[in-house]
């Protein structure tokens, strides 16, 4: 597993697994827990859940049971209305206890309408102070919103923002990914293949991605995680429930794209 380093001496992965189980696959609890097991095995090492994942911390939690935790690194996130102080304190009480183990990034899901950022990141920070939590950030936060919690933080920095992220959605290298990159700030990008529509072959820009796939022996699924991880500060979260695709995915390590081609990924599939 290749690995990032950013600001606040944060290390993650830098390809990790989704982890969203919807209600209905919920009821296969079994079968996933089975399927990040497999995850492990294949060299997976970063997982991200949140508590409004249905099962997916509870599912993580019994997968990871018996690796080394010093290994692991475990993203989880708190819903916008559990943003006060006590009820971001009660949601990560919560999210542990499903997961068997502490979190080693904590992320508010998308900015409350509510509750005051500051009000917020006070929580996280008692939450490190308390060890059950390692680091803190935020999630589908713009520009403006991340300078606003990083000014929030007082005894931690705010280290990391989940946002989407991939060649079809790229709107976050305006704005966003500049102010990532000045401040070492890890850009996690879930949907890094588009739910499906980068790789479908009606896209405008699938031809270009399949022809530098095919120059580099690769799939166009992995040249275009390829093209992502190629990016400052950022890492990638996929999903994948199945072996092939969770072998697939990691293809898309030890290597690089040349900046040729990113260009030509680029303008096939340009910034809306």
């Amino acid at each position: 597993m290749e690995y990032r380093d950013f600001r606040g001496g944060l290390r993650m992965p830098i390809i990790g697994l989704g982890s969203y189980l919807s209600v209905s696959e919920c009821m296969r609890r079994d079968h996933y827990i089975a399927v990040f097991r497999r995850a492990l095995e294949l060299g997976y090492r970063m997982f991200d859940t949140a508590e409004a994942y249905n099962c997916s911390e509870e599912v993580i939690g019994k997968a990871v049971s018996g690796f080394s935790r010093d290994d692991l690194f475990i993203i989880s996130k708190v819903w916008p209305t559990h943003a006060s102080f006590n009820d971001v304190l009660r949601s990560a009480r919560a999210s542990v206890g499903r997961l068997g183990t502490f979190i080693d990034l904590y992320l508010l899901h998308w900015p409350s309408r509510e509750v005051p950022i500051a009000e917020t990141i006070r929580a996280f920070e008692r939450l490190i102070d308390d060890g059950l939590i390692r680091f803190m950030g935020v999630s589908n936060f713009d520009s403006t919103a991340l300078m606003e919690a990083m000014s929030a933080a007082k005894k931690y920095e705010i280290v990391a923002d989940e946002v989407k992220y991939n060649l079809t959605d790229r709107f976050i290298e305006r704005d966003l990914m500049p102010i990532a990159v000045k401040e070492n700030i890890a850009i996690i990008a879930y949907s890094p293949l588009g739910t499906g529509n980068l790789l479908n072959p009606s896209n405008p820009g699938y031809s270009v991605l399949k022809t530098i796939a095919d120059k580099y022996g690769k799939t166009p699924a992995q040249v275009a995680l390829n093209w992502l991880i190629s990016k400052p500060n950022t890492v990638a979260i996929p999903k994948a429930t199945r072996e092939e695709h969770l072998r697939e995915n990691l293809g898309a390590l030890g290597w690089r794209i040349n900046q040729e081609d990113q260009k030509q990924l680029e303008q096939a599939y340009p910034i809306r």
